[in-house]
């Protein structure tokens, strides 16, 4: 191995390392991936995950051996430009957004990403949440301009898909480094519910209950409900929400819930989806920061990519994915200067 590479071990963090890989320039290899497991090696939508990473880039090599378990990444040039993806179905489109989010203001021309297969599954952050959470974060860094936009085309549930998300991203040389110390008070709070295949009255219950629980506390609360029919509604039945508190000084917390998947597990009411997610809400309200907890590793990104210049952000706990951009073991970015805060 050469010695300007970094090596891991495991399948943890794949997509931080190989999206820090492609932003430093820093060849990796990743062994031992699931190699104790039954079935070791890559998963189907790490390949796919790795595919798009391709598609961006210019010039990338990508060696894997046969059993999956060793992942050699050379990274290209980051080039954007139009890309089309096919998602593996198994992890929903926020699973790839996240990277393309980080990856998108430094390509060498304007993105414009089209995604399809599931846009709201209950494992990553959904395309909704990331349009209302985390655009508003990288407006904070500068990253800002016209066609900065993801539109949802066609929604698409677990397990079926059949979603199709569009997100256009423009260039940015530089990222401007932000205070963010104080989050402010809540003002209003925002959300969708959408349903698929179902009774659009679903959308209704949802929101009816959760402004049960919402209206304790703040009259300024609009949910307004997205019901989506024919071509554009997927494959699989389904519904959920997403709701985002605004504060004072404009930072956004957001908590989302989306209905079990058909056929597997237990059915979900639309009044208990609803309080359970205006639950999850006060939760994260409560845990404070000006950054919530599914945006924080791209806040902490952002800054260690900064002039040279010290931001701060003040952080609630940390969530598990964030740690690693505090890991000494990082392809190192000798440019900037960071200083987070961490409030535990």
């Amino acid at each position: 191995m050469a010695s300007h590479g970094l090596t891991y071990e495991g399948c943890n963090f794949l997509r931080q390392r190989l999206v820090l890989s492609t932003l430093s320039g820093k060849r990796v290899k990743i062994k031992n991936i699931r190699s104790k497991d039954d079935e070791p090696g890559l998963r189907d939508f790490e390949a796919s995950f790795i595919r798009l990473l391709d598609k961006v880039t210019n010039g990338s090599t990508i060696e894997i051996n046969q059993t999956g378990t060793v992942l050699v990444y050379q990274p290209g040039l980051l080039y954007g430009g139009t890309v089309e993806h096919d998602c593996n179905p198994q992890r929903s489109v926020g699973y790839y957004l996240e990277a393309l989010l980080m990856l998108g203001p430094f390509m060498k021309s304007p993105l414009k990403a089209t995604l399809r297969g599931v846009t709201n599954d209950l494992t990553d952050p959904t395309v909704d949440l990331l349009k209302s959470t985390a655009l508003p974060v990288m407006k904070k860094f500068g990253i800002d301009g016209e066609g900065f936009d993801i539109k949802v085309a066609k929604r698409g549930m677990a397990p079926g898909g059949g979603g199709e998300v569009v997100f256009t991203c423009p260039v940015r040389k530089t990222v401007r480094p932000v205070q963010l110390t104080d989050p402010g008070k809540i003002k209003r709070i925002r959300g969708v519910a959408y349903s698929v295949r179902v009774s659009p009255q679903m959308g209704n219950r949802i929101v009816e209950s959760a402004r049960g629980i919402l209206n304790q506390f703040l009259p300024d609360i609009y949910i307004y409900t997205d019901h989506m029919k024919g071509a554009n509604s997927g494959k699989s039945p389904g519904f959920g929400l997403t709701l985002v508190a605004e504060t004072l000084n404009g930072c956004f917390l957001s908590a989302e819930m989306s209905s079990t998947p058909q056929g597997q597990g237990d059915p979900i009411l639309p009044e208990d989806l609803g309080r359970n997610c205006a639950k999850l809400l006060l939760e994260e309200i409560y845990r404070g920061g000006c950054v919530d907890s599914s945006n924080q590793s791209l806040a902490l990104l952002l800054m260690t990519l900064g002039q040279q210049d010290v931001s701060k952000v003040l952080l609630g706990p940390l969530s598990p994915y964030t740690p690693l951009l505090a890991d000494d073991n990082i392809p190192k970015f000798t440019s900037s200067a960071s200083n987070a805060k961490i409030r535990s």
